[in-house]
């Protein structure tokens, strides 16, 4: 009888604490999707986006152009490229890398600034975007279809030459 008695007391006291487990469980994952950001008037400045580009004085237009002329590669992208942070992105990341190019990328989560300057200067409104050699090409289906026909191969033949790579 005493077993019994221990035995349900232990049952119910386990599962309480089990419930209270899975309910903060619960609660941590609702306050990681909940929280609010960008121009929300209810969020702190300490955790809005910075944009460091307004500050340099420079135009996010300027960046951008700056960004795809200086680099023969340019992503922008989710995330970077050795941590994509959605399955578009990697792929494109993925196809570029099996040339052994540089690439260059920015984060556009990092900065909805930058993530509007980008659309306004491609014209195209998804990411990731990759520009080649200056030229806007597209996104992760175009730049998978362009190496599965072999046109990426022939754009990309002579970058990492031009950079110093071999």
């Amino acid at each position: 009888m005493a077993r019994s008695l221990a035995s349900v007391a232990f049952n119910s006291v386990n599962s309480t604490v089990k419930t209270k487990v899975a309910l903060g469980l619960g609660l941590q994952r609702w306050a990681k999707y909940s929280t609010r950001t960008g121009g929300d008037s209810d969020t702190h400045e300490d955790f809005r986006p910075a944009s460091n580009l307004g500050i340099s004085g420079i135009s996010v237009h300027d960046v951008v152009q700056q960004d795809v002329k200086e680099n023969p590669v340019m992503v922008y992208m989710k995330g970077v490229p050795d941590a994509p942070q959605c399955g578009f992105s990697a792929l494109a990341v993925k196809v570029l890398q099996h040339y052994g190019v540089p690439i260059s990328a920015r984060n556009i989560l990092e900065n909805p600034e930058l993530k509007e300057g980008v659309k306004a200067y491609s014209n195209w409104p998804t990411f990731p975007q990759v520009f080649i050699k200056g030229e806007f090409v597209g996104g992760s289906d175009i730049v998978l279809n362009m190496h599965q026909n072999g046109e990426l191969k022939e754009l990309l033949v002579d970058i990492g030459k031009e950079s110093g790579e071999s």
